[in-house]
């Protein structure tokens, strides 16, 4: 890669392959963040004499941050320095790993956990803003694919790393082994990545109303989601009202903004909304597997949390291994055929899940979760590529900001709805008495409901001409 293939709008990097190893590693960070929780959900509900449904707000806590900011993030971007801003985003990871470490009680670890989902949503954005100015059009996939690979790196990590981390030195260490990786990615940045590149000249202002409705809604959202004391009551019903009376006002409040945090007028590309729609499902029903998946494992199977972290680790094994070959295909067969052969392979995995008698076993479960994970990891960089090839440079970082939008939008709903169709269908909150055969009765309507979502994510793709039967667009040249 030489400077003539630098993007428009920025400078030369100080090493171009440098600076996507650099903007790799951030990814990589922002998944571990996000993954290394969820295998310590059951100790952590352990130590902090938490039930199920409160330990989904762990996970909770930090999507539902990285979705607040993720907008503002991605403004931000086409507007101010880029590198300074992927450090503030780094230093607020940092910090925030420290006081989740440090945590003294469920609360103020929700709080620690928010404040990371801040700056990982700075970090997330960023770094697909700044490889879009280094890398060229025509070689876009196969950088989107790093990162595809990288972020399964990250997400292969959290389990089995945490696992071995609860075993060694208990679940404080989750999130202090943030801290060192975040200062080496703060070095490796000053290094590769240049402070010059150029922002768009706009002036741009916070639509804090927006911000607030958005998040409201959101919030009322995993509630409403969420059973309280096993079961789904009147609080549930009202959460949902509020949820969506904050969503029409947040539609309405942004119709009349001067500056509104998203300009409405985007959602007119209907293939847009459907990349955008199939993304918000393929991230609900991977969610599935890295909340469910601990607790059928650890309660179902009878498996330490090393273990089980390890196990959870083969899928996103796979995603590293495939992800810069796929990423090649993606350049090559276009991001159509990827996007549908992907959503086919997670449908395929749901579906060995959700069939069958008796105990889920292990190698069954392992294989399940490797076809899951590689089929997502073939449909989230095709589909990735199909929203930032609609974009320029001056909406760039919105569209990076909708992408990860959208997907932390599915995680929220994987972490809230699918955990609540685990725990309905088990017919009681995951414990010390929970029994084998409810863990997996629970496990299958889980993924029969996410086969089912699959299917549902092909016919928005095929309504909204995301992905078009009559042609297969390919990438730039």
């Amino acid at each position: 890669m030489d400077d003539g293939n630098i993007g428009a709008g920025s400078s030369p990097a100080k090493s171009p392959r440098g600076a996507v190893a650099s903007l790799s590693a951030t990814i990589f960070l922002s998944s571990l963040g996000g993954s290394v929780a969820n295998i310590g959900l059951p100790t952590l509900s352990r130590s902090f004499a938490i039930s199920f449904a409160q330990t989904q707000w762990i996970v909770l806590a930090y999507f539902l941050a990285v979705i607040s900011l993720l907008i503002n993030a991605g403004r931000l971007a086409d507007s101010v320095g880029r590198q300074r801003l992927l450090f503030v985003g780094l230093l607020l990871f940092g910090v925030a790993s420290i006081g989740a470490g440090a945590a003294w009680n469920f609360w103020f670890l929700i709080a620690a956990r928010a404040l990371q989902g801040m700056g990982g949503a700075i970090m997330l954005v960023l770094a697909i803003v700044l490889i879009c100015d280094i890398v060229p059009p025509a070689r876009l996939g196969s950088a989107l694919g790093l990162l595809g690979a990288m972020s399964g790196l990250g997400t292969a990590a959290g389990p089995s790393l945490g696992g071995l981390l609860i075993a060694a030195f208990g679940w404080r260490a989750l999130f202090l082994i943030n801290v060192p990786i975040c200062a080496a990615i703060v070095w490796m940045i000053h290094r590769t990545v240049p402070l010059t590149f150029h922002p768009v000249a706009r002036r741009w202002r916070t639509d804090w109303t927006g911000t607030f409705l958005l998040i409201a809604a959101l919030c009322a959202y995993c509630y409403a989601a969420t059973p309280i004391g096993g079961r789904f009551a009147g609080g549930n019903v009202v959460a949902l009202a509020f949820a969506i009376l904050g969503a029409a006002g947040f539609v309405l409040v942004e119709r009349r903004a001067d500056d509104p945090l998203l300009r409405l007028e985007t959602f007119r590309d209907v293939s847009l909304c459907g990349n955008l729609g199939m993304s918000v499902i393929g991230s609900t029903v991977i969610m599935a597997t890295l909340v469910v998946g601990p607790f059928y494992l650890v309660y179902g199977l009878q498996m330490t949390p090393a273990c089980a972290g390890l196990a959870l680790s083969a899928g996103p094994i796979t995603s590293v291994v495939a992800g810069v070959p796929v990423g090649r295909l993606v350049d090559r067969l276009g991001v159509s055929v990827m996007t549908m052969v992907g959503l086919f392979v997670m449908g395929a995995g749901s579906a060995v899940l959700a069939c069958g008698d008796g105990i889920v076993g292990l190698p069954r479960f392992i294989a399940a979760i490797i076809v899951v994970m590689g089929g997502y990891g073939l449909f989230q960089i095709a589909n990735n590529a199909a929203v930032l090839a609609k974009s320029d440079t001056e909406t760039r970082g919105t569209y990076a900001a909708l992408i990860n939008l959208s997907r932390n939008v599915g995680l929220v709903t994987g972490a809230s709805v699918m955990a609540s169709i685990f725990s309905a269908a088990a017919h009681g909150m995951p414990g010390e008495s929970f029994a084998a055969s409810a863990a997996a009765h629970g496990l299958k309507i889980t993924f029969a409901a996410a086969a089912a979502l699959i299917v549902l994510a092909v016919a928005i793709g095929l309504g909204s001409g995301a992905i078009p039967l009559s042609s297969q667009p390919r990438l730039g040249r």
